[in-house]
C-alpha cells in the first residue's frame, strides 16, 4: 500500500475509534514504523510499504486505537531538547513540567548574583525523577552543578539511567533508588519534584489513557493528591541548607491545599503555566 494511502487509512481508523488528533497520530505512528521525518512522509507518497512495515503500522495502530499512549509505543518522548527514553515504567515527560526546570534555572541565576553559591557548587536532588526528564535537564544546563535523582522503582531507574547514558550525562547524575529523600545525605541547595498530585477522587476525570496505562504511583498520590507532597515539603525542609529552594509542579486542582503546608517556609510563590492554570510552587527555607 502506498504512503499516501496507508496515512489516509490509518486517519480514518483513528478518528472512527475517537483517537485524539488522529491525524498527528497516524504520521508519528508512521515515522516510527519508517524511521523516517514528517518531511519524507510527503515527499513520497507512492513508495509503498513492504508486508512487514503494514504488519508493524497496523499493530502500532491497533495498540494506540485501544489507548496505549504513541509515547509508549515509539518508545520516546521530547523534553527539554532532548530525545528521551520511555516505557510504561516512567511517567511520559509533558511540556509543563519544563516550567520546573526553568524556575530551577531562574533561582541559580538570582542565587549567582547574590554570591551565595557559586555554580561549581549547587546540589541539586531531583526527587521521582521518572525517566531522568528534570535531572537531565539540569545537568545539560549547569554542567559544574552536582545533581543525584531519586526513584522508588528500580524500573523508572533503569530507564533514567538509560536516558543518562544516551545522552553522555551518566557522569553527571548520581541516581539513588528510595521513597522520597530517604536514600539522600548531605544537604541540598535546589530540591526540585514532579510528584504525584492526582487524588483518587478525581479518577474519573483523568484522561482513560493516563489513568490505564501510565504508572499509578507516578500519578496519584492518595485520596486527596496532596498526601506525597504532605511527606516531601518537611523531608526537603531537613535537608535543604539554609537558604535553599524547593520547587514541584502540582495541579490547579490542589494548590489551595498545597500551599498551607508551606507554613514557616519563606518566599512561597505559585507560578501559573501560559494556560494561567497554577503549576509550579516554589518556597525558600529561611537562611
Amino acid at each position: 500500500m502506498p504512503l499516501k494511502q496507508a496515512l489516509a487509512s490509518a486517519i480514518e481508523k483513528l478518528t472512527a475509534d475517537r483517537v485524539p488528533s488522529p491525524r498527528m497520530n497516524a504520521e508519528l505512528l508512521l515515522m516510527f514504523v519508517l524511521s523516517c521525518d514528517r518531511a519524507y512522509l510527503f515527499a513520497h507518497p507512492e513508495r509503498k510499504l513492504t508486508a512487514d512495515e503494514q504488519s508493524h503500522y497496523d499493530a502500532a495502530l491497533v495498540e494506540r486505537s485501544r489507548g496505549v499512549p504513541a509515547q509508549y509505543i515509539t518508545g520516546h518522548q521530547e523534553f527539554w531538547g532532548m530525545d528521551l527514553i520511555v516505557s510504561p515504567a516512567v511517567l511520559i515527560p509533558r511540556p509543563e513540567t519544563e516550567h520546573v526546570v526553568e524556575t530551577a534555572l531562574e533561582l541559580v541565576s538570582k542565587q549567582e548574583l547574590e554570591v551565595r553559591v557559586p555554580k561549581s557548587e549547587i546540589r541539586f536532588a531531583d526527587i521521582g525523577t521518572g525517566s531522568g526528564c528534570i535531572a537531565l535537564a539540569l545537568a545539560k544546563e549547569l554542567p559544574e552543578a552536582e545533581i543525584h535523582a531519586t526513584d522508588i522503582s528500580p524500573a523508572a531507574l533503569e530507564i533514567a539511567r538509560a536516558n543518562a547514558a544516551r545522552h553522555q550525562l551518566d557522569r553527571r547524575v548520581q541516581f539513588h533508588q528510595g521513597d522520597l529523600l530517604s536514600d539522600l545525605n548531605g544537604r541540598f541547595d535546589l530540591i526540585v519534584s514532579n510528584p504525584p498530585y492526582v487524588g483518587e477522587s478525581e479518577e474519573d476525570q483523568v484522561q482513560l489513557e493516563v489513568r490505564k496505562f501510565e504508572p499509578r504511583q507516578a500519578v496519584f498520590a492518595g485520596a486527596t493528591g496532596t498526601e506525597v507532597i504532605a511527606r516531601l515539603i518537611p523531608q526537603a525542609h531537613s535537608a535543604l541548607r539554609p537558604g535553599g529552594w524547593l520547587i514541584f509542579e502540582i495541579s490547579g486542582t490542589i494548590a489551595d491545599r498545597v500551599l498551607p503546608l508551606l507554613e514557616g517556609w519563606d518566599e512561597v510563590n505559585l507560578i501559573r503555566d501560559l494556560q494561567s492554570i497554577p503549576r509550579v510552587v516554589q518556597a525558600r527555607k529561611s537562611p
